[in-house]
């Protein structure tokens, strides 16, 4: 039997108060609105992988039923309490290298602020497709390893980890950037097909969030996801990937690039 890879645990934190707080408003809106631009409006079934305490549940209000799973029961307690009572929303805890869901069973998938904490990404990524019907949305969001600030450091020899090099850079145990070339690589791989893709949190920088309200930093941030995302230089980059028919699948597979 084969072990799991090792999870990021939750369970017990603060999370909520600890890491989305008044420093972070920016990065919350970004997010938001960089979901809304993704995510079909409508839809019968939805699953959100790592949904913590609820952050993004609002946006699913046009699916018939959303599956909020996390691997930290204490975390779903808290998004159960937040957001109420709604018939339409389960908690699931779980973790992403085994879901407790029907292949094919699910119209959408979404994972933000997730993929950073996953060492066996292949294994991941192939059970959310498994999930998935055909033609079915995957959104996901992941921290990007050739974001401007690395290669700025890199090349001022600040950062020993060459952002250029598809190698995932584990900067601390289960915090993981991952490079574009490779994420691509991965999604095809397992029959997730790319079509769109945007560029978020541009202006993750201290002193630009010190000086600027984050209303405005986020609407600016909306202007340049979709211009800015053929760049990859955004510390976050939001992806939309389409469920292959699995004849689709193996052609991926056998012709998907090298990173």
């Amino acid at each position: 039997m084969s072990s799991t890879p090792p999870i990021c645990d939750y369970e017990g934190s603060p999370y909520r108060t600890a890491f989305w707080n008044e420093e972070r408003r920016y990065e919350d809106r970004a997010d938001r609105l960089a979901l809304q631009r993704l995510l079909p409006s409508r839809g019968q079934r939805l699953v959100e992988i790592g949904a913590g305490f609820g952050r993004l549940a609002p946006l699913y209000t046009g699916y018939d039923h959303v599956i909020l799973l996390d691997y930290s029961s204490s975390l779903l307690r808290e998004a159960q309490s937040r957001l109420g009572a709604d018939r339409r929303v389960s908690y699931v805890v779980a973790n992403l290298y085994h879901l407790p869901l029907a292949d094919e069973s699910l119209d959408t998938a979404v994972t933000v602020r997730v993929l950073h904490h996953v060492k066996d990404l292949p294994s991941a990524l192939a059970e959310i497709s498994r999930v998935l019907r055909r033609g079915g949305v995957y959104v996901t969001e992941y921290a990007n390893k050739r974001n401007l600030k690395a290669i700025l450091r890199y090349a001022l020899g600040r950062q020993a980890d060459n952002p250029f090099s598809a190698k995932p850079y584990e900067f601390a145990p289960l915090n993981i950037d991952y490079h574009p070339r490779l994420m691509e690589r991965l999604l095809n791989g397992v029959g997730l097909v790319p079509d769109e893709r945007l560029a978020v949190s541009t202006f993750r920088v201290g002193l630009v969030k010190r000086l600027v309200p984050a209303a405005v930093l986020a609407w600016l941030d909306r202007l340049l996801q979709r211009p800015t995302a053929p760049l990859r230089l955004a510390p976050s980059m939001f992806v939309r990937a389409r469920r292959r028919s699995r004849l689709a699948d193996a052609d991926a597979v056998s012709s998907s690039p090298s990173p």
